[in-house]
């Protein structure tokens, strides 16, 4: 092993993954936003306090299929 695994890294593609995690990250944040101005309740409400178990799946598996979808644009 003449080389150490930091040396094969290459500027370019760390700025893109670094760019990509910031806008996923953008993203996710703009969904919940979306999410919690369009329900007609309270979601941080019906989650904490009345502990709605499928209101926080749902809300799960939207954030999974974004993740994917994102995932996919990456590629």
């Amino acid at each position: 092993m003449d080389q150490m695994w930091w040396q094969d890294l290459k500027p370019l593609t760390m700025l893109s993954t670094v760019l990509y995690s910031f806008i996923g990250l953008a993203l996710f944040g703009l969904a919940f936003f979306i999410m919690t101005k369009i329900s007609p309740f309270s979601i941080r409400k019906e989650i904490e306090k009345d502990q709605n178990v499928a209101l926080a799946i749902l809300m799960g598996s939207i954030f999974v299929s974004l993740a994917i979808i994102i995932q996919a644009a990456i590629r």
